[in-house]
């Protein structure tokens, strides 16, 4: 691993300086920088500090970035290091030569691996978002892995059928013209439209991220790197309506019986990762909770930080009390 701390220091630094403490444990992780990984190097950072045990952040996408996490999960880096990086073929990450090697899932996991043995993390926990709930899941469950104290899924992708059939259901409470748009774009596969791209923007709106973004929001977003969209659409699809990607036969709903830590299930009221479904997961997981925040869209993180973090606290602390 080269971590490179002056010469590849990510532009979020002036940001964290004003929201957040110095992470101060444990001494031994860096505060940001670069780790190999099968296909290159992927881009993380450590921010916050405090007695808990270290937290691993896996974001969403395929071909999302970790930047939001830096000013939205401040309430959880006041009381752990919190661990966010960019996977290989987003933000700071290089970028994926060889989507048919590369693009896969089991070597996203390994991603995961490579920071637990790079930067120590003998003990900790994980929280994925959608997609990185995948991520996440996924390695809980193939690698084997020891010291993970427990398991956060935020508006989980368990299944891409389920997955489906909920956008299908969320369409149908759009406009009439919207729900027009998205079967025209379905029906002849041209999803460049300005009618769809403007469905597209009301269905993210009610069911994405509802609260709008203003000026000086997310800046670090801003500065990043374009992300991959080659990837999001190799992996998943054209758009959150359908997948004709490497995932379409996605499903892990058989093996949620399988976990055996604690597990927490995180979703928003009006998350596209539907409450009724994220339950039913839920209930076959054994001893596992679930936490619906209120008027919270997919990226409940976003929409409503305060509720969030204190969630994710109130469970790892609980973990930890045991």
């Amino acid at each position: 691993m080269r971590f490179g701390i002056k010469q590849a220091r990510w532009a979020w630094i002036g940001v964290l300086s004003l929201a957040l403490v110095a992470c101060d444990s444990p001494e031994s992780l860096p505060d940001d920088g670069f780790i190999d990984v099968p296909g290159g190097r992927i881009a993380f950072r450590v921010i916050g500090g405090g007695p808990g045990v270290p937290l691993l952040v896996i974001h969403g996408g395929p071909g999302g970035s970790s930047c939001s996490y830096v000013s939205t999960l401040t309430g959880i880096a006041a009381q752990r290091p919190v661990i966010v990086y960019d996977q290989l073929g987003s933000g700071y990450s290089d970028r994926i030569t060889d989507l048919e090697s590369l693009a896969v899932l089991p070597r996203f996991v390994e991603e995961v691996t490579a920071i637990r043995n790079e930067l120590g993390l003998d003990e900790l926990h994980i929280l994925g978002g959608s997609w990185g709930a995948t991520v996440a899941l996924e390695y809980v469950l193939t690698a084997a892995p020891t010291g993970v104290l427990s398991v956060t899924l935020a508006g989980p992708l368990i299944g891409t059928e389920r997955w489906l059939a909920d956008a299908n259901l969320l369409v149908a409470q759009l406009s009439e013209e919207s729900q027009r748009a998205i079967q025209a774009a379905v029906s002849s596969g041209d999803f460049s439209t300005a009618e769809f791209n403007a469905a597209d923007r009301e269905f993210a709106s009610q069911f994405g991220r509802r609260r709008p973004r203003s000026a000086g929001d997310l800046i670090e977003c801003s500065r990043r790197p374009e992300g991959n969209s080659g990837l999001y659409e190799y992996m998943w699809g054209p758009s959150e309506f359908i997948s004709t990607g490497t995932l379409r036969e996605y499903d892990r709903t058989d093996r949620l019986h399988e976990l055996n830590l604690p597990v927490l299930f995180l979703v928003g009221e009006y998350d596209e990762a539907r409450p009724e479904t994220v339950r039913e997961f839920q209930a076959l997981v054994s001893g596992s909770l679930m936490t619906v925040i209120p008027d919270a869209g997919h990226g409940s993180s976003w929409d409503q930080p305060e509720a969030y973090n204190a969630a994710v606290n109130e469970f790892l602390a609980g973990v930890e009390s045991r």
